[in-house]
């Protein structure tokens, strides 16, 4: 049963279960540790025991990649077609731009926009197949301009390993887990070394992401799934569909409505019901709206806004664009009635890897950008220098930087 409370117990619903990352952290460090010392030796022993791995590598022949995707139905090809199409389009829209200019006479300044060298794309291999976080991974990759991406997932699903081919992935590897961290972040025989690792996984994969930031780049420690929906009104029947389709991907998965009507709140609650009672991953979807889902009762959408910000959630769905101004922390913002987050979790095109556990607070989504790095250029004339040379010799000397101040007055020596 969906629970229906005041906003002064907001505090109670909202707030996030600590990821119980330091157990999963003693069991992940000896398995990176393992892969760092032994690399495909051990990194294939971990991947027969997890990963049913049945053959001699982690390496997915490019045969069985492009015989996945013949056998996938037209209706899926078309489906991935469509959703990689938008996906592609937006991720150009995100990527930062080379440009430079004269700040002032002598002194040019800009930037360049360099690609990254190798990625790594995390694909879970758990409950469903993910073929879309295959595209919201890779896509963005390719667009930036990435010289070699490549994914791994633990399972051999048809789906994904067809949108692989699809996608033209350089390297596609049958591996999870935290030895599949590891191997992109050390490098084996097998296995590139990546510049950054992206997408979501189980506990073991955050705690390893978590570990080993910074010796790889990474984008973010992904925890439960989340909704926020604020609605002064609406279809009750559509609220309660978009709740439980968050509510289904994990147990621990949250959906929370925030709403001033009281009749809503009963008119929501009830359709929850109703509509658990026929949905086929009910098992999965009551748990999380009985555990961590609600309705609560705000005395306006001011205070709703207030709240949404102080959670920061990952999907913010609101039923009013006059709400968007105040809204400060969100992974992704879905307006009105027809934008529903299963719509941005496919084909609509921004990227669906979002931050969850108030990281929306510090960032947003994974973006083409992340697949990128943006270096500044500078260059200065004779005039220009000796413009700024008092600036420098001063603040070097304060700092106790005497070679850095030489060094500019040696040049008008």
């Amino acid at each position: 049963m969906l629970r229906i409370v005041e906003s002064k117990d907001v505090g109670r619903i909202l707030k996030r279960r600590a990821a119980r990352l330091e157990a999963a952290e003693q069991t992940v460090r000896p398995i990176l540790e393992g892969v760092r010392k032994r690399g495909d030796a051990a990194l294939v022993e971990y991947a027969r025991k997890f990963d049913r791995l049945d053959r001699k590598s982690v390496r997915v022949p490019q045969a069985e990649l492009d015989a996945a995707w013949k056998k996938m139905p037209a209706a899926l090809r078309a489906a991935v077609r469509t959703a990689s199409a938008n996906v592609r389009a937006y991720a150009k829209l995100q990527l930062p731009v080379a440009k430079s200019a004269v700040a002032s006479p002598g002194r040019k300044l800009g930037q360049v926009i360099r690609p990254l060298d190798v990625v790594g794309a995390y694909i879970p291999g758990g409950r469903y197949p993910l073929p879309s976080t295959l595209m919201m991974t890779v896509l963005p990759a390719q667009v930036a301009g990435v010289e070699r991406v490549c994914a791994c997932s633990p399972s051999l699903a048809e789906a994904v390993l067809g949108t692989a081919a699809y996608l033209k992935v350089d390297d596609f590897f049958q591996m999870g887990g935290a030895h599949a961290i590891a191997a992109f972040a050390y490098g084996t025989r097998t296995v590139p070394r990546a510049d950054r690792i992206v997408g979501p996984g189980n506990i073991y994969v955050a705690a390893a992401k978590k570990m080993l930031a910074g010796e790889v780049g990474i984008d973010f420690v992904a925890g439960p799934t989340e909704i926020l929906i604020i609605a002064a009104d609406g279809d009750p029947r559509w609220i309660a569909a978009d709740m439980l389709a968050q509510a289904e991907h994990d147990t621990d998965a949250s959906a929370v409505l925030l709403t001033t009507s009281k009749s809503l709140a009963k008119a929501v609650a009830a359709q929850v019901d109703r509509q658990l009672a026929v949905l086929s991953t009910a098992a999965v979807a009551r748990v999380a709206i009985e555990k961590n889902s609600a309705v609560v009762l705000v005395r306006s959408l001011d205070e709703a806004v207030e709240i949404s910000n102080r959670f920061a959630p990952e999907h913010l769905s609101i039923h009013d664009t006059s709400l968007i101004p105040g809204i400060k922390h969100a992974g992704s913002i879905f307006v009105g009635p027809y934008s529903t987050e299963a719509a941005g979790d496919y084909a609509s095109g921004p990227n669906h890897v979002l931050p969850t556990n108030g990281v929306a607070r510090l960032r947003g989504g994974l973006s083409a950008a992340d697949y990128v790095k943006v270096i500044s250029v500078q260059e200065l004339s004779s005039k220009a220098l000796r413009t700024l040379q008092p600036s420098v010799t001063t603040l070097a000397r304060a700092e106790g930087l005497e070679a850095h101040a030489r060094s500019v007055e040696v040049r008008f020596e």
